[in-house]
């Protein structure tokens, strides 16, 4: 009963059709209906109008201190274990007084090592090319750490925070791998001293009973052993006991109400 008729539907329908749209819109939005673009999606401005620029740390100059050398080594071919590609790579040796590294640098990538101005730049062959582009300052990192690594060193301060926690390096003559190796013994709780072997050329002591102080060339060695002994006491939020390491902090909770 409340619904209108279909005559009424007709006269509503055909009054909307005869009405022009031009009546219903602002009439400065009239002209965009019914005059096509004339710019191709060629001729559009682009949403960023940012040129690309090359890698702010792998332009930088590497500054090699006086004592270290590096001597880049001739191309070899490499399988991948991941894609499992024979891939050409060279390595970069870097010689200081604290010992030897070697860093693996990929073939698009080119050293210019001025010996005079005690300098190394990089620079890759393709700036369009994104692999490129990464590994570009990436490379850069790896060898000015190794730099750093051979000529100063790396070292990582471990606190341990809790009560009757205590570390000490020892010699474990039975389960060392090779002659005079350590290990870091501690003691945090468990019913049995927990012991971490020190790899070969690295350094391991304890300046007081709850900090340990671990130092070498190698960094991804030291900041690794690092973390395998915070794995054992891992800082808590609630109490704020654990292993930190460095400048490392937690921020604490409240306690848990029931």
């Amino acid at each position: 009963m409340l619904a209108p008729s279909r005559g009424r539907l007709v006269q509503a329908s055909a009054a909307a059709v005869a009405v022009p749209i031009t009546a219903t819109i602002p009439s400065f939005l009239a002209p965009a209906l019914f005059h096509p673009q004339t710019q191709t999606p060629s001729s559009r401005a682009h949403f960023s109008q940012t040129a690309s620029h090359p890698s702010k740390l792998g332009r930088t100059p590497i500054s090699i201190p006086p004592g270290v050398e590096l001597i880049v080594g001739e191309p070899f071919v490499k399988k991948d274990p991941t894609t499992y590609l024979k891939i050409p790579k060279r390595i970069v040796t870097v010689k200081g007084p604290l010992g030897e590294l070697g860093v693996p640098i990929p073939p698009y990538l080119k050293i210019d090592h001025d010996v005079e101005a005690r300098k190394a730049v990089l620079s890759i062959e393709d700036k369009t090319e994104k692999r490129q582009m990464e590994m570009w300052g990436t490379t850069w990192a790896f060898l000015n750490r190794d730099i750093i690594g051979v000529s100063e060193g790396h070292t990582a301060i471990l606190r341990l925070v809790g009560v009757g926690y205590r570390a000490t390096v020892e010699e474990r003559p039975r389960k060392a791998a090779f002659p005079g190796q350590k290990f870091v013994c501690l003691k945090l709780g468990f019913t049995h001293p927990v012991e971490e072997p020190v790899p070969l050329g690295m350094k391991a002591s304890t300046p007081q009973p709850t900090r340990i102080l671990l130092e070498g060339i190698n960094k991804e060695e030291v900041m690794s052993l690092a973390a395998r002994i915070r794995h054992w006491r891992r800082p808590e939020p609630y109490k704020g006991k654990g292993i930190f390491v460095n400048d490392e902090t937690i921020k604490l909770k409240q306690k848990k109400i029931k």
